[in-house]
């Protein structure tokens, strides 16, 4: 399995930073969907999804990001 990074505009696979490709085979693999999301998060790369490639089965997942940050609340503390 491949796990890459595709433009949801353009339809075209991120084979580095700034440079896209049509061919899945040259487009950069990240390894899991964790390392996929951080790559985008730490690059601000908005309009992007994930594609889970799967070569054997001849088909692919596409897993679309939106990237929201999350607001941790601090929880009151319970009295005992």
């Amino acid at each position: 399995m491949k796990v890459l990074l595709q433009d949801k505009e353009s339809g075209l696979y991120l084979k580095e930073i700034g440079v896209t490709t049509q061919d899945t085979m040259d487009a950069m693999d990240f390894l899991s969907s964790s390392r996929a999301i951080e790559f985008c998060a730490i690059r601000k790369l908005n309009g992007m999804q994930i594609v889970l490639r799967f070569d054997e089965q001849h088909f692919d997942i596409i897993l679309p990001m939106i990237m929201q940050r999350r607001h941790h609340h601090a929880r009151p503390a319970h009295a005992a």
